[in-house]
């Protein structure tokens, strides 16, 4: 197959268009939670009453990037040896609504329960490890001796600030 330099140019052309294209396009927008009604609207027409309205958001984690091992002067094993892995995520949240009948008067009141999801950023646990053997001494040409191995557990860590909201009113 004989290469033209109109056929080169073309397909240079055209990956430099689809390479811009792919740049410029927008990417969709990650939601961090799933809306979730529970409907009981059927069930309110059928039995003619009020029935409470129900709703949630379910959380979509995410994981971010670990800090990887590093190199520590002096130790054979690297640092952070197992890295903690971050995950963030909204903790699931709740909205309910019930109608309360009126003692006095005519009509319905209302209760309401919202919660809101909320932040939830963890860490997973991690480990740091040494061996056995020093790293040997360059200036005094000597080999590695025996210490004590050591090990760390880096702990997890869970932040969160839920919050939840209580009231009465008319319906």
């Amino acid at each position: 197959m004989k290469s033209s330099p109109r056929g080169t140019l073309a397909a240079v052309v055209t990956g430099v268009v689809a390479a811009l294209g792919a740049g410029a396009a927008a990417p969709a927008v990650a939601a961090e939670s799933v809306p979730v009604l529970v409907p009981l609207e059927g069930v309110e027409k059928s039995h003619n009453m009020k029935l409470p309205k129900i709703g949630g958001e379910v959380p979509l984690p995410t994981q971010g990037r670990p800090e990887g091992p590093h190199y520590v002067e002096g130790r054979l094993i690297p640092e952070n040896t197992l890295p903690q892995v971050p995950l963030e995520a909204p903790l699931p949240g709740l909205s309910a609504e019930s109608p309360l009948p009126r003692v006095v008067g005519k009509g319905f009141e209302r209760a309401t329960l919202s919660a809101p999801a909320a932040d939830l950023k963890t860490l997973t646990p991690g480990l740091s490890l040494d061996a056995p053997l020093t790293a040997p001494d360059p200036e005094a040409s000597s080999l590695p001796t025996l210490q004590k191995p050591q090990a760390a557990v880096r702990t997890p860590l869970l932040r969160t600030a839920p919050t939840v909201d209580m009231g009465l009113g008319q319906l």
